[in-house]
């Protein structure tokens, strides 16, 4: 049977939902339900959501990367060799030779160049992340050069911590895309841009065969792949909102891999002889951000009681146990400089008090943008009880992922919920976000998550920036350390809880990577036997 004839059928099954019964996926295919509708673009250069990062990080390669099994260890990647000058601000890469992309084009120098001046002219919203180092569209064709074919040079505005620089560069944005192929995709300028946002032109295990919104995405192994083949040669994902869904499916064996079961669903499949179960810890931080333009939401006594009237412990046994723990700060468990102190707990009198300290003693009426999908509906709707206890009057604005994300980009939200994940492993990554806004004009070209809720924080920014030019790791650990216990008592966001991230599977189809971040979820490894 030819792998469309199957898609199709894998498809039909996952549509019907639970009522049609099928004995087996496709041999050559894993089939994954999954709630992907966060996906915008899969443009390496624009994609800034966890599906889609996912997805570019099956497809693309970076110059260098980390350890997955110890983050403090770097190693090159499309790189063969990395080094700093003399100077602290001229970095040298030589290339791997004979790297090929999907197209069967060879990797140059030329290439890695026109990804990384490309990701920087547009400036999408990951574009922070190479910006902050001096890139400009004005300057980037001179700070990032090929002295020849097989060496790159990237010149910083000044000294930063080499890790610092490095790290960043493990991020999606700064993929290494076929420059030739894009080029001949580009339209009115944009750098190939609305092409690739549905296609791909990568050097990883994976190519794009498709992506529907909404809907799914299929990947096809890549025929130029420099590293092992995968070992299932077709992905097909589908986005299935429901998790109780997801759980039926994998126990009828219509799809390989449930990958957003809650507590609920996994502690009913617990003891099925059929399923298997895969997991890590993530770094995903679980939040709630309180827009500054908003008249109560701007009083700090407001943003105080907030964070007083959540049930922590309760919603995490109740509606999160085994896929999320309690955590109140912005650096995930494990980051340098990262804190496990939780400041807070439900307290009605302590919220009631500070309310009335506002001149809000009956409370107010707010809206809150969620994900109308586990588990963040179920966490609005836990608040939206507790909060009612003290008077604050909560109307739920539910829409998926896509809307969600659009609205908070545009600080047209009051408060919104949603989870925010680390693009590389570098205390920086967090706090750059969560405690950052050199600019809080709606010009402003860095729209940390500080910016979308309208926080003007001119000292902090600056305490936060000095601390990625601290030499000394212990500091520097020392800095953030310090900023994430301010930041708790000040900042107008509700951190919440941590994830884990849970895969159930059915046996006999092993292999699949859950990786410290979402770009290292990684499906060249799995097998069907």
């Amino acid at each position: 049977m030819k792998f469309s004839t199957m898609l199709l059928g894998s498809a039909a099954i996952v549509l019907a939902g639970v009522g049609a019964a099928y004995a087996d996926t496709p041999k050559d295919t894993v089939v994954m339900a999954k709630q992907i509708d966060d996906i915008i673009s899969l443009d390496p250069g624009e994609a800034f959501e966890f599906s889609g990062g996912e997805v570019d990080g099956n497809v693309y390669e970076r110059l260098v990367y980390y350890d997955l099994k110890d983050v403090a260890k770097m190693h090159g990647a499309l790189a063969e060799t990395y080094a700093v000058g003399s100077d602290g601000k001229t970095y040298t890469f030589k290339l791997r030779p004979g790297i090929k992309f999907s197209s069967g084009n060879t990797m140059t120098s030329a290439d890695v160049v026109y990804s990384i001046q490309r990701a920087v002219i547009m400036n999408k919203t990951p574009g922070f992340i190479l910006t902050q180092f001096g890139f400009t569209k004005d300057n980037v064709a001179d700070r990032v050069k090929a002295p020849d074919a097989m060496t790159v040079t990237l010149e910083t505005d000044k000294k930063y911590a080499p890790s610092f620089f490095y790290y960043c560069l493990t991020a999606i944005v700064s993929s290494i895309v076929d420059g030739a192929t894009v080029k001949q995709h580009e339209q009115n300028g944009d750098f190939g841009n609305d092409w690739l946002k549905t296609h791909s032109a990568g050097t990883g295990p994976y190519v794009i065969r498709s992506w529907k919104a909404n809907e799914s995405y299929v990947l096809d192994a890549n025929p130029n792949y420099h590293g092992s083949a995968p070992l299932t040669p077709h992905v097909f994902v589908r986005h299935v909102k429901e998790v109780a869904t997801q759980r039926l499916l994998l126990e009828k064996g219509d799809v390989d891999y449930a990958r957003n079961l809650g507590k609920d669903e996994l502690e009913a499949i617990h003891n099925n002889s059929d399923i298997a179960f895969d997991q890590g810890p993530k770094g995903a931080i679980t939040y709630l951000g309180l827009n500054q333009k908003n008249e109560y939401l701007r009083k700090p006594e407001v943003v105080e009681a907030l964070k007083y009237l959540v049930d922590y412990d309760g919603i995490d046994d109740n509606i999160l146990k085994g896929v999320r723990i309690v955590h109140q700060s912005f650096l995930p468990i494990g980051f340098l400089g990262a804190i496990d102190d939780k400041p807070y707990r439900f307290d009605l009198p302590k919220a009631k008090q500070l309310l009335a300290k506002a001149g809000l003693p009956d409370g107010f009426a707010i809206k809150m943008d969620v994900q109308g999908q586990y588990p963040f509906i179920d966490i609005a709707q836990a608040l939206q009880a507790s909060w009612a206890q003290a008077g604050i009057k909560v109307d739920l604005i539910q829409g998926d992922s896509k809307q969600v994300i659009t609205k908070y980009r545009a600080r047209n939200h009051e408060i919104v919920m949603l989870e925010w994940g680390p693009d590389y492993q570098d205390p920086h990554t967090n706090a750059q976000t969560f405690a950052s806004n050199f600019d809080n004009s709606d010009a402003s070209t860095t729209k940390t998550l500080a910016w979308r809720n309208s926080w003007d924080i001119p000292e902090m920014s600056k305490r936060t920036q000095a601390a990625v030019e601290e030499s000394d790791a212990e500091k520097r650990a020392s800095i953030y350390e310090g900023l994430q216990r301010e930041h708790q008592k000040v900042a107008p966001f509700v951190i919440m809880f941590e994830q884990i991230e849970v895969a159930a599977h059915r046996k006999g189809v092993d292999g699949f990577n859950i990786g410290p971040a979402f770009d290292n979820n990684w499906y060249a490894g799995i097998k069907k036997n």
